[in-house]
């Protein structure tokens, strides 16, 4: 594997990049430095690039003591989420594009207004006072990706409602375990949703969900979006079609005065044991920094056009499609497919046709999409992309250089984020025209955010180092609390190093202090006493030609505590045999070293993936470890048939 130092100087900033950027190299310098000795005069500044009603004279109140956790940021101001994105911009900009919408299937698409969107968000925001819906009750969306997700996220802002966002893809119980755990009183969904030329039932996940006592107990009311327009079941007393109850409302709803500590949203993140934390993010802290992170990662220019391909079912899309975009007037693009349908060259058509300039995706997107080979890449012209972004995971160098290469033709700067859904936006990142590039590294945090490593004694690590990643002081996005749980929240990201924020990540910190990611602290290996990093690994095998994608877990080994173990997906065209299967544990120990030794290789038509494009590598685990009996909830899997497979096939090449 290619030393990451030698990246170093390979990618520097271009000059018509820097003369351009809003934030170049010395201002990130500058705005570092000054976050560091004034962080109060820092963040303040920051937060006034938003609209208040009531301005605030208070920027912080943090404490990361467990026995008084508590972050609250400009608390005495007050504001409306839902006018600093729409409002707000109606006097410059109504007659703008605010969301973009691209169907599932080529030329379904729909064009909405900055005026429109005004319209039809208080529209949808009467109809939930309406039915009874009031400021700080929670509100369950379970949407496909139509422009209704958005709109129904920002009328619950309006009125000072919660929304609780649950992924599509969810299975009825899991959607049901969140109804109950946020006790929330209306669920907006859709008869059925489309993705990939497939059907979803949508309003019949949602019976089905309350067929759960709990969750029927609490629920009140269900509105329902005619998407396809097929036949659903339905329940007079509690169902109601949301185009009927819009002509029943009018279009005048102002907005509610919001504290800038009152709840936005609750969003539920899965972890590998127990039941899923319900991440709370407030209304002014949070929509400062997703307008700050968006318009420094992106460099935001006004009249670009913006794709990030995630679903709201997730923190990106609240993020990066829905809140930071719009607070900044810009517009957004909303995809209801997937990048295959109806064939490989879907992204790039859409980028072509929508002239899309600023581009953000998945790793494993990326993967899947070179897999493919350049050839659908190359029969579009991708002329108008300026900078493209990847989130949701480590981008390995091989992947990096496809991107770089055959999607932005060499000329687009490529943006690897990093970040949680906990810490609500982009934390390291580099800045386009601010920030040299490597291949594999999030590089530097954003001005005002500051990492540390430590070692597992919690001992800070200076200069080049490797250890466990923390934040070692608060930002306005961090969240607030696990909904209902706040003891839960200090165990769980403030007990392990005393006074920080610990991330769960593992990092690296070369000589020139950029950060590279080197996965969940868990997703580490130890072999014979000697911690192996497992996308170390996989970047090596990725490294190989034959190899599209690859992923290692460790697993019980008697001789050594763990054993390596890997599942590779090949290049289209290529098969798996005895001999490459040596071949390529060769390869890793000429690029790692003996250390890197694999011990079981099992080729992997696709790897299990939640709908977001994450691989569920406890799924692996499992399966490595011959536990296949234990692989717990599978409901967010886009392919569930990937883990029948895995499980058939166990340990089948070395």
């Amino acid at each position: 594997m290619t030393d990451p130092a030698s990246h170093r100087d390979l990618y520097p900033v271009p000059e018509e990049r820097a003369a351009r950027a809003h934030v170049d190299a010395d201002d990130h310098r500058a705005m570092s430095e000054r976050a560091r000795n004034d962080p109060e005069g820092f963040w303040g500044e920051i937060g006034r690039r938003l609209d208040w009603m009531r301005p605030f004279t208070r920027v912080k109140d943090v404490s990361f003591d467990l026995d008084d956790l508590h972050i609250r940021w400009y608390h005495d101001g007050t504001l409306n989420v839902c006018e600093n994105c729409v409002d707000r911009h109606l006097d410059t900009r109504a007659d703008q594009v605010a969301i973009l919408w691209e169907g599932d299937d080529p030329g379904r698409d729909a064009r909405i207004t900055y005026r429109e969107l005004h319209d039809r968000v208080c529209r949808f925001a009467n109809v939930l006072k309406r039915i009874g819906v009031n400021k700080g009750d929670r509100v369950t969306l379970y949407l496909p990706m139509i422009p209704e997700a958005a709109i129904a996220m920002l009328a619950c802002a309006r009125i000072g409602a919660v929304h609780s966002v649950v992924f599509g893809g969810f299975s009825p119980d899991a959607l049901a375990g969140r109804i109950v755990d946020c006790d929330s009183n209306v669920v907006i969904t859709a008869d059925f949703g489309r993705r990939g030329g497939r059907t979803t039932p949508l309003k019949a996940n949602v019976d089905a969900a309350l067929d759960n006592e709990e969750a029927a107990e609490r629920v009140d009311s269900v509105l329902v979006v005619r998407n396809t327009g097929d036949e659903v079941a339905w329940n007079d007393e509690r169902d109601r079609w949301l185009d009927e109850e819009l002509a029943r409302v009018d279009g005048d709803c102002p907005a509610e005065e919001m504290n800038a500590e009152d709840p936005l949203f609750i969003l539920y993140t899965s972890g590998s044991t127990g039941k899923p934390k319900g991440v709370l993010h407030t209304s002014g802290g949070y929509l400062v920094y997703a307008s700050y992170s968006h318009e420094l990662v992106f460099d935001y220019h006004e009249g670009d056009i913006y794709w990030c391909t995630a679903d709201v079912g997730w923190i990106t899309g609240h993020s990066y499609i829905v809140y930071g975009p719009l607070a900044n007037g810009a517009t957004t693009l909303m995809f209801e497919g997937v990048p295959s349908h109806p064939d490989h060259r879907r992204f790039w058509q859409v980028c072509d046709k929508h002239r899309v300039n600023l581009f953000y995706t998945a790793p494993t997107a990326i993967r899947a999409l070179m897999r493919e080979g350049d050839a659908p890449v190359k029969a579009t012209s991708r002329d108008s992309l300026r900078i493209l972004g990847t989130v949701g995971e480590p981008i390995n160098p091989e992947a990096w250089h496809w991107y770089h290469s055959v999607v932005g033709d060499g000329r687009c700067p490529i943006v690897d984020t990093w970040w949680q859904t906990e810490t609500g936006g982009i934390l390291i990142s580099p800045l386009p025209g601010a920030t040299a590039l490597k291949p594999g590294s999030a590089t530097r945090p954003l001005p005002g955010i500051q990492p540390a490593l430590v070692d597992a004694d919690g001992r800070v690590l200076e200069g080049e180092a490797s250890g466990n990643l923390v934040l070692t002081d608060s930002w306005p996005g961090q969240m607030r609390t696990v909904y209902g749980d706040h003891k839960r929240f200090g165990e769980t990201y403030f007990s392990t190093f005393k006074g920080c924020y610990f991330t769960g990540d593992g990092a690296r910190r070369d000589a020139d202090g950029d950060y590279w990611i080197t996965g969940r602290v868990d997703d580490v290996i130890n072999v014979s006493g000697h911690r192996l990093g497992t996308a170390e690994v996989e970047s090596a095998l990725v490294a190989h030609g034959a190899v599209a994608e690859a992923a290692v877990v460790g697993y019980p080994h008697e001789i050594k505590g763990q054993g390596v173990y890997a599942y590779v997906t090949l290049m289209e065209g290529r098969e798996g045999s005895d001999a490459l299967a040596k071949e390529l544990v060769g390869w890793v120990r000429k690029e790692i070293g003996p250390i890197a030794t694999i011990d079981h290789l099992q080729w992997a038509p696709g790897l299990p993936k939640t709908r977001s494009g994450k691989i569920m590598r406890r799924i692996l685990r499992k399966i490595a470890a011959d536990e296949a009996d234990q692989l717990g909830d599978t409901s967010t899997l886009a392919e569930p048939e990937v883990v029948d497979h895995l499980v058939k096939n166990r340990r089948t090449a070395v």
